[in-house]
């Protein structure tokens, strides 16, 4: 059976790496969640003081570059990807507030898009493969067979953010992550290299009020839809 890309864009915690992990598992393909990338840039940022109050050191993170290797090992219990730094598994590491709130400062650096994007594309040579992000369809694969763009209102998003973050026993304060991911919006929006925006070939889902049986039925629909036009 031919095999296609799936791009998956849209705003943070909208649920886009769950959505697109669970739908690669269900058809067999290869998923890569591409803002785990940036995450661990960001991570690695942190851990090596490059990111000060919110300021990059620009020179040092370009030298930088060269030095950080990121890549996926499978969970054998959850059977999905988790994400290498260097050789270290930093899955939860980097899903903290902390780099959340500097993750889109590092994402908007030119050259750091243009290290993961080159990363990304080679990942996706053999096709057959599922990726998340914000400039997948428009920048990382324009020609992908199905673009998804995932959406919802501000406060939902909070939610699932804080619900997730409650779980896992951490302790932030729905008020901050609600902010967290307005200014997110901003940045992602106005960057100027790759900004998040949907392409003019995306289809549009806003998953605010779906449950999650409903929006796998959709997204399965729209897959064997596209399937059978190529």
């Amino acid at each position: 059976m031919k095999k296609i890309i799936i791009a998956v864009d849209g705003f943070s915690s909208c649920g886009k790496s769950t959505m697109a992990k669970d739908l690669a598992k269900e058809i067999g393909y290869i998923y890569i969640d591409s803002g785990a990338m940036y995450r661990a840039v960001t991570l690695y940022c942190l851990q090596n003081q490059i990111i000060v109050d919110k300021r990059i050191n620009l020179p040092l993170l370009k030298e930088s570059l060269n030095h950080i290797n990121i890549s996926f090992v499978l969970n054998a219990q959850t059977g999905r990807p988790e994400t290498v730094l260097n050789g270290v598994n930093v899955e939860k590491e980097i899903r903290t507030l902390e780099v959340s709130n500097n993750v889109s400062l590092v994402s908007a650096v030119a050259e750091v898009r243009r290290a993961m994007v080159a990363q990304q594309q080679l990942m996706g040579n053999e096709k057959g493969i599922v990726m998340d992000g914000r400039d997948i369809g428009t920048t990382v694969f324009p020609d992908a067979e199905l673009k998804i763009f995932v959406t919802a209102t501000p406060e939902i998003r909070a939610k699932r953010r804080f619900d997730e973050m409650l779980a896992k026993g951490e302790n932030e304060s729905f008020e901050s992550i609600l902010e967290n991911v307005k200014s997110r919006d901003f940045l992602d929006q106005n960057r100027e290299e790759s900004p998040l925006k949907m392409a003019d070939d995306a289809i549009l889902l806003d998953n605010s009020l779906l449950t999650i049986a409903e929006q796998k039925s959709w997204l399965m629909a729209r897959f064997e839809e596209t399937l059978n036009k190529n």
